[in-house]
């Protein structure tokens, strides 16, 4: 069971969804169509139980579009899970294989790191191998989200841009959306009007799928076809509830390149086809940037809020500086924090290896640890209900001594123990009051017991006083 489903106290099962789903036939059966009409869905339900908040908020953000419940009526093992500004700020973590590293099991195992260390979706970014074969592997044994990259299974299936057709792109929606992919990064926004606009770039276009859609339309002098074609690929995710994640192709590959003309004409395109697509009750989040400057990434999420009509967003990032290759776990946590701190609904893990080579196990385990952190941190700073409660417990735990109680609640139990008795490892020193930094004789905690025996004795109104700011309390004697 994923650690999320306990919290529910529900009772899991592997086709918990099937009956769910069996009663729903036609050709729309998206959560937002359900929401619309005035139905709490039992997915809606679950997400609510999850959020600890009413399954009526859950139907009324669904319905207007702040939240969506990516959940493929043929997925039926999943645990649904809400992304919307309304619920806690999640986290996506992307795996795959490359041309170069095509195992399943390889995938197999980074998904087990992903559900262990919480990741609330899961990207399967596969570029090479037996993309197929992989993701029913995934699909079968994952209880989070599932999302893709359509095109990238596309192009690998005719080897080449220049064969890769409209019908071929639109035909690989539907070949996914059968097999159970909750939602799809599709580049509609890359339009042919917006390439002039990269041309000062440092980087230019670093998005693949972006990269892939301008190379199509340069070469068959047309316009992007997934835009030309934008009702057919709601049809086809309305037939099957698949949530759109309407990529940023133009996105930012570096702090020079932040906030230019070209992210921003893809963005209110964006805005154009989210409400498109909530005419026809399919739901819709917006993928962002990148590489921005931290003084900047705030806007960048008001502006999304204002051009695509506060639909959900779903930032990569961001990286706030351009200058460490080996730790853009870090960068880009920090800008995630900002991202989530201003309204950003749901954070992309950026692992050590980003701009370096493919992800390993740890590598997953790393970006996925410091985007919870940079999520949990934006959760504490929105002031959500119950935010910091995990926070209190530990500071509790930590003041009275209570080590394993300090692992249970840390957020990675395994490291903070493995790191604590690194020095002090006998059982012994999991009561002791001091670690081997302070020793026993400096521990501020320890000595700060003498301060508690101080107030106890003050009498009453001393506090009161000391918030006053006044001074010269006596001293009260032994």
């Amino acid at each position: 069971m994923h650690p999320l489903a306990a919290a529910v106290g529900s009772a899991y099962s592997h086709g918990m969804r099937t009956e769910w789903v069996s009663k729903r036939s036609g050709p729309v059966v998206t959560q937002m169509h359900y929401a619309r009409a005035g139905v709490v869905t039992e997915e809606m339900q679950f997400v609510a139980a999850r959020e600890k908040v009413e399954p009526e908020l859950v139907q009324s953000e669904v319905a207007r579009g702040r939240l969506v419940i990516p959940a493929n009526v043929r997925h039926e093992n999943l645990e649904p899970m809400g992304i919307g500004i309304a619920l806690g700020c999640k986290v996506n973590a992307n795996i795959g294989s490359s041309a170069v590293l095509t195992e399943v099991e390889a995938e197999l195992r980074k998904l087990a790191v992903c559900l262990k260390y919480g990741a609330d979706t899961v990207m399967d970014l596969s570029t090479g191998g037996d993309i197929d074969g992989i993701r029913r592997a995934l699909l079968a044994k994952s209880p989070v989200p599932i999302g893709t990259v359509p095109i990238y299974q596309a192009l690998q299936a005719v080897k080449s841009v220049e064969k890769l057709r409209a019908s071929d792109m639109i035909d690989m929606l539907e070949h996914q959306a059968q097999q159970g992919v909750d939602y799809f990064t599709i580049h509609a926004g890359v339009l042919v009007e917006h390439l002039p606009l990269v041309k000062n770039r440092i980087t230019g276009i670093v998005s693949r799928g972006g990269s892939i859609m301008a190379q199509w339309m340069i070469e068959n002098h047309q316009q992007n076809p997934f835009y030309v074609h934008w009702d057919k690929v709601l049809e086809i995710c309305a037939k099957y509830d698949v949530t759109i994640s309407a990529g940023d192709g133009l996105r930012p590959g570096c702090l020079a390149d932040a906030s230019d003309a070209a992210q921003f004409a893809e963005l209110a395109t964006l805005g154009e086809l989210t409400k498109r697509a909530w005419e026809k009750d399919v739901q819709i989040m917006i993928e962002g940037p990148g590489h921005v400057p931290f003084d900047q990434i705030e806007m960048n999420v008001k502006k999304e809020m204002e051009l695509c009509h506060e639909a959900p967003f779903y930032v990569l990032g961001p990286l706030v500086t351009d200058i460490a290759p080996g730790y853009d776990h870090i960068t880009s946590a920090i800008g995630a924090t900002m991202a989530g701190t201003a309204g950003a609904a749901m954070l992309c893990y950026v692992t050590p290896k980003e701009h370096l080579g493919l992800p390993d196990e740890k590598d997953v385990k790393d970006g996925l640890i410091a985007y919870k952190i940079a999520a949990h941190a934006a959760d504490v700073a929105r002031h959500r209900p119950g935010a910091r409660d995990r926070d209190d417990a530990l500071s509790r735990a930590r003041y009275a001594f209570d080590w394993k109680e300090q692992f249970r609640l840390a957020i990675d139990p395994e490291i903070a123990q493995e790191m604590h008795d690194e020095t002090l490892p006998d059982e012994y020193f999991k009561t002791a009051e001091f670690c081997s930094m302070c020793g026993p004789k400096f521990c501020s905690m320890h000595i700060n017991r003498a301060v508690e025996e101080y107030n106890a004795k003050l009498p009453d109104g001393a506090v009161d006083e000391a918030r006053a700011g006044k001074r010269g309390l006596a001293v009260v004697p032994s």
